[in-house]
């Protein structure tokens, strides 16, 4: 007997209202809330269809409002990680633009806020300056720096001046199953209709006005609704043609929130995913998107199973730590950074001459960032070559545009080629001998030169190996004494050294 398979109907668009009851419902709603209290609301904005979709529903209920009755303040965040795909960051920032003229056309209490991370906060001046490694699953030190600190800190800036803040984010139920059950977490603690306490955020409630829409749903909307502040929502849907993934880069709040660099609007350099199917289907279907190939060959260099060879064996404190018998690899080192700066400013340059007009300026790295990466470099990592102007004009073939350094620096040009010379292949001592001279001239001039032995014994205790091998075994031993120390307390009894090397080392360690 044949089976026959009846095929599971299709729930209609927007269920039994249709589009248009269901945006007036939900318009409703908005005014309702937005009338109940005086609690200032912060929308997260990130140019994509979810977020388009949440404000463009609240700027219709204000535009409805009598002007009396808009009385409290909606901001309009977005996060610009600086390192957004080019293309993405140039829509929002145009859209951000768009936005406040228009609210100040029809008086509507709306501000748009594009929000950065800070300085010491970027990633560029994380990799490059402090060499970290890029980004990893079990190492995703971007997301707290790029996106949740300035997002965050914005909201608790508005918490601080009226003591509650309401945030308003694009989130639905549909996206994915985690985004699912933090939403239904969230909603079993709702405190009062439609609003839920932020765990992350004292004080500050979230209200998700599309949360059970689809995301078919969501274009129906943005195709039939024109944009209200002017901007087009058709040229929203041409940016996301061609992708593999359906959903965007939202507002980050809390690290729960999945990486979204494998979607349509995620940082061009994230290795977070196996790969950026974004910018490179942008790239094989726009012949006039060809000029961000160089953004696509860096991000995958960036991107290596395995960069031990790039990185120190020490971890950033000078430590070697061991895993499974292995070193634990450590920052990139100096050689590693430099050859990513040049990388970055080669691209930034090629992006230029090959772009359209509308990137023949653009900065994948700003100067604020190369002056913070090149004091980091001399200052905290005693690289006093100063070798980041020397790199800028020969990877850009214009003179290094920074200001001058405050302080003078140890040795000239010369006299650290010679000191090189010197130390021929052993790298590490040449290392040290660089930090202690530049520890020791930082300390010159000081009245009291308190912090001047710890510093030199920093020193030498990050630069006494011969070389990584004997770094290896150092660390080896103190692991085996340490663990034959436990052993001695846990029988409760005193015992000889087992050799005579164990002897020694065990009198090193006190001198």
């Amino acid at each position: 007997m044949t089976k026959v398979m009846v095929p599971t109907p299709r729930r209609r668009p927007f269920g039994e209202l249709g589009l248009a009851k269901t945006v007036v419902a939900a318009v409703d709603e908005i005014i309702e809330l937005y009338r109940s209290d005086d609690v200032p609301w912060v929308i997260g904005y990130s140019g994509g269809k979810d977020s388009t979709a949440t404000l463009q529903l609240v700027w219709l209920a204000l535009e409805q409002m009598q002007a009396g009755d808009r009385t409290k303040p909606v901001h309009v965040i977005s996060t610009d990680t600086l390192v957004e795909n080019p293309v993405v960051s140039a829509w929002v920032n145009r859209s951000l633009q768009v936005m406040g003229e228009k609210a100040d056309e029809l008086g509507l209490p709306l501000t748009p806020h594009k929000l950065t991370p800070e300085l010491a906060d970027t990633f560029w001046v994380n990799l490059i300056g402090k060499g970290y490694p890029a980004p990893r699953p079990k190492f995703r030190w971007c997301t707290e720096r790029l996106k949740i600190k300035p997002s965050n800190s914005f909201i608790r800036s508005m918490v601080r001046q009226h003591g509650e803040a309401i945030l308003v984010l694009g989130m639905r139920k549909q996206e994915s199953s985690t985004r699912a059950r933090v939403m239904a977490a969230h909603e079993a603690k709702r405190v009062r209709e439609r609003l839920a306490p932020n765990g992350n955020l004292p004080n500050s409630l979230v209200y998700t006005p599309i949360e059970s829409w689809s995301s078919d749903e969501v274009w129906m909307f943005l195709m039939q609704r024109d944009n209200p502040w002017g901007y087009s929502n058709r040229d929203l849907l041409t940016m996301y043609q061609g992708a593999s993934a359906d959903n965007e880069c939202p507002l980050v709040v809390d690290t729960s929130t999945p990486s979204c660099g494998d979607s349509r609007f995620g940082c061009w350099t994230c290795t977070l995913v196996d790969q950026d199917k974004s910018m490179t289907a942008m790239v094989i279907n726009d012949a006039e998107k060809a000029w961000m190939e160089p953004l696509l060959a860096l991000r995958n260099d960036l991107d290596l199973a395995d960069d031990r060879e790039l990185r120190d064996f020490r971890r950033m404190n000078g430590s070697v730590q061991l895993f499974h018998d292995a070193p634990i690899p450590g920052p990139y080192t100096q050689s590693s950074r430099q050859r990513w700066l040049r990388r970055l400013l080669e691209a930034q340059e090629e992006v230029r001459r090959s772009g359209p007009p509308e990137v023949s300026a653009i900065e994948l790295i700003t100067l604020a960032e190369l002056e913070e990466i090149r004091r980091i470099w001399v200052v905290e990592k005693h690289e006093f070559e100063d070798s980041l102007p020397r790199i800028y004009a020969e990877a850009t073939g214009q003179a290094y545009p920074g200001k001058a350094l405050d302080e003078a620096l140890p040795l000239g040009a010369v006299e650290v080629e010679l000191l090189a010379e010197i130390c021929g292949d052993d790298r590490l001592h040449f290392e040290t001998v660089r930090e202690l001279l530049d520890v020791e001239r930082r300390h010159r001039n000081q009245l009291r030169r308190a912090g001047l032995f710890p510093a030199l014994e920093k020193a030498l205790t990050k630069g006494f190996y011969r070389d990584q091998d004997d770094a290896v075994a150092y660390a080896r031993r103190q692991r085996d004494l340490a663990k034959e120390a436990e052993e001695w307390a846990a029988d409760g009894a005193y015992r000889q050294p087992a050799s005579a090397d164990t002897g020694a080392d065990l009198d090193s360690i006190d001198n």
